[in-house]
């Protein structure tokens, strides 16, 4: 009987050997790295002039204890950091909410007013670390918050450097933590692009993110082709907003997944820089060639860890970071070993931590640029990789663009109907996660698990209430009414919602404003 064919992840087909006459090796993958379309690198010199950030996403209980991690982390050689916020601070509810109830510092850090802020970057120079802040919904407030904290310590804002992930439309897409409905959440992105563009020229103002959209089920294909859907309607609203692409462009960035299938996603990431440059050149006519660059953090794949064997965790790690370093990333996360148990615990998050300095001083995959250019094999899953990613962009494109798939639930039928044949494939054993359905003799011991210890949620409520006490509460009432007025007119948001954090006004109170003039946004039934 004839061996099944084999196909990748994004059901490309893997021939059993490539010859040099199966692979014609186009202009545009020939071109040097720091070149248009830049598939080989945005940077000419790449790591061999400055090595990735590498920035290792954390956040838990308190801004107190989430401080104490990443000061570990930077002692550890962390180059930037990552926050994560939890749920209810995502979602705009103050931690004194019923529904902040329970979830409070479980899944990130507990952020309420600008005093957690301060104590969050407490002895951690914001002119000279590079923070990403994975935050949405709430994006401008945190944004205000970080702006803030900044001008206590006397940084001015052109000095500060970091990341507002700011991307509302893979919310809608795949991850839920979405507020307001697609036109004022449009709004918000647009109206940072602004401000940002007088006031943090070393900022990134939005990280197009596809690795909520891979982790939901997607393929590598749909990964590129729904995140780079996603950069378009930015770039279309910034520019009916009046703002100039060559201003705004440079400061995009955007934020990938990087999975098991190494060569598949090395692929991926050469072809995601060559198909955004062609479309910021040629359909948007952008000049300045950094107005075409496609800059990417990644992350390494948190669906593909196992709660079986919790340490074949380490090597999926490995590998994964590997792919992402070929493929050139600017910045990277390594996951625990024990994010399929909770969340990391010190030396989980040290041995993730150490998996990318071993990448970067021992591997020697650093040396020299784009190592894997010419490989028959990978030029060959670049070719395919962007025809499956254009298909699926010229669908999106009919439909209307991504907005309008989002309304029409194409995004997440798509992606629904990928995760449930990838499932189907562990299932049948078409696919081998070793310990899980080949493998699984020898389970190993559970290892510690990080805990959030529940007292904290009633010290941040407790913290929360002295806050409010000490305030000047008139203050905050003038500032609610101005930031609706704001709301509600057309001045730009994010200088009203500064205003409000200095005078402590809170993460709840401006989202609580905010959907009184916008309303919320529900999922349609469809």
């Amino acid at each position: 009987m004839p061996e099944k064919p084999k196909k990748t992840t994004s059901n490309i087909d893997i021939p059993v050997a490539l010859r040099p006459g199966d692979v014609k090796l186009k202009p545009e993958m020939l071109a040097m790295a720091g070149e248009y379309p830049f598939t080989r690198g945005v940077y000419p010199d790449m790591y061999r002039g400055r090595l990735w950030t590498m920035r290792q996403y954390a956040g838990f209980g308190t801004a107190a204890e989430t401080n104490k991690r990443f000061k570990y982390l930077l002692e550890q050689g962390q180059t930037g950091l990552s926050a994560a916020f939890d749920l209810a601070t995502q979602i705009g509810y103050d931690s004194d909410h019923l529904m902040a109830k329970g979830e409070v510092g479980r899944t990130g850090v507990a952020i309420d007013s600008l005093e957690d802020m301060a104590v969050l970057f407490e002895d951690i120079p914001l002119d000279k670390v590079s923070t990403s802040m994975t935050i949405n919904s709430t994006a401008v407030i945190l944004l205000a918050m970080y702006i803030a904290v900044g001008k206590r310590q006397g940084v001015p804002t052109e000095k500060l450097m970091g990341t507002v992930q700011n991307d509302i439309l893979k919310e809608f897409i795949a991850r839920g933590t979405y507020i307001f409905p697609p036109g004022p959440s449009m709004r918000i992105i647009t109206d940072i692009f602004r401000y940002a563009g007088k006031h943090l020229p070393r900022y990134n103002t939005i990280s197009i993110s596809g690795y909520h959209i891979r982790e939901a089920g997607a393929t590598a294909a749909q990964e590129v082709a729904f995140t780079l859907s996603n950069g378009v309607a930015y770039v279309r609203a910034a520019l009916d907003a009046g703002l100039d692409i060559n201003e705004f462009a440079p400061r995009l960035s955007f934020f990938f997944a990087s999975h098991n299938n190494l060569f598949e996603e090395v692929a991926k990431f050469r072809v995601a820089r060559k198909i955004w440059a062609k479309i910021m050149k040629e359909r948007f006519n952008a000049s300045d060639p950094k107005a075409m660059l496609l800059r990417f953090h990644t992350q390494t794949g948190g669906s593909t860890l196992t709660a079986q064997q919790p340490e074949n965790n380490i090597v999926r790690t490995a590998m994964q970071a590997l792919a992402a370093v070929l493929g050139g990333t600017q910045s990277l996360h390594t996951n625990a070993y024990d994010e399929a148990l909770g969340l990391p615990t010190e030396k989980s998050a040290e041995i993730a931590l150490r998996t990318q300095q071993l990448l970067a001083y021992e591997s020697g995959v650093t040396d020299t640029v784009d190592p894997l250019a010419g490989s028959y094999y990978v030029e060959y899953l670049s070719d395919e990789m962007e025809n499956r990613a254009g298909e699926i962009m010229k669908t999106v494109d009919g439909m209307g663009g991504a907005v309008a798939c989002v309304d029409s639930g194409y995004f997440r039928d798509e992606i629904a109907r990928s995760a449930y044949a990838y499932q189907q494939m562990i299932e049948r054993e078409e696919m081998t996660v070793v310990g899980v359905n080949k493998f699984t003799g020898n389970e190993a011991e559970i290892p510690e698990i990080l805990k959030v210890d529940p007292k904290l949620e009633a010290q941040q409520v407790s913290r929360l209430a002295e806050v409010k006490k000490k305030r000047d509460n008139d203050r905050v009432g003038e500032c609610l009414e101005r930031l609706k007025d704001a709301a509600g007119g057309n001045e730009n948001i994010v200088y009203p919602v500064i205003e409000a954090v200095e005078n402590y006004v809170t993460v709840g109170e401006i989202s609580d404003a905010l959907r009184k003039v916008w309303g919320e946004y529900h999922e349609k039934n469809l």
